[in-house]
């Protein structure tokens, strides 16, 4: 219980940690108040940034898209497949692909390898069963593995993609 001063003296003590708490707490609160609004404005500008500059490098790859680009088409190739188990018939592929090249320097430098090129692609595809081509995903597969052994083939000159053009299984 608080004692009432006399005249002339101060107030009791516990009258004036009870209002001057409340001055101190109000300022606990303003600070936290004002250090999550710092928070939020520099996560905000962060995120800002992030966004900024991940929108910067989505534009690049476009750039880099409208270089001129050179097909060079390869001469059709028909090629006898391995025999699966039990088959009596011979089976076979035709193939009529073209190489995608960053620019005619680079399809020049190739022209001059095609026949090491043509070599290679016999090689693996004589190897192969029709059983490859039907199973899930087998034409990708063959397109990726075609892709590698040209690079292989013309390094350091480098083939960008394996397009097919005709596709037949005999």
């Amino acid at each position: 219980m608080a004692r009432k001063p006399k005249k002339g003296q101060a107030p009791a003590p516990e009258a004036e940690g009870e209002e001057g708490a409340a001055p101190a707490g109000g300022g606990r609160k303003k600070l936290v108040i004002i250090a999550a609004a710092v928070l939020l404005v520099a996560g905000a500008g962060g995120g800002f940034m992030v966004m900024r500059s991940r929108a910067a490098h989505a534009e690049k790859p476009a750039v880099e898209q409208k270089l001129p680009v050179a097909f060079m088409d390869m001469r059709e190739m028909t090629m006898n497949l391995i025999p699966e188990p039990g088959q009596t018939q011979p089976r076979f592929v035709r193939l009529k692909l073209a190489l995608e090249v960053r620019d005619a320097k680079v399809a020049s430098e190739i022209q001059a390898l095609m026949p090491r090129v043509e070599d290679t692609f016999q090689v693996f595809v004589r190897e192969l069963r029709v059983g490859d081509f039907e199973a899930a995903g087998g034409t990708y597969r063959l397109r990726e593995e075609l892709l590698r052994r040209v690079n292989v083939a013309v390094y350091p000159a480098k083939v960008d993609a394996v397009l097919f053009k005709d596709f037949i299984i005999q």
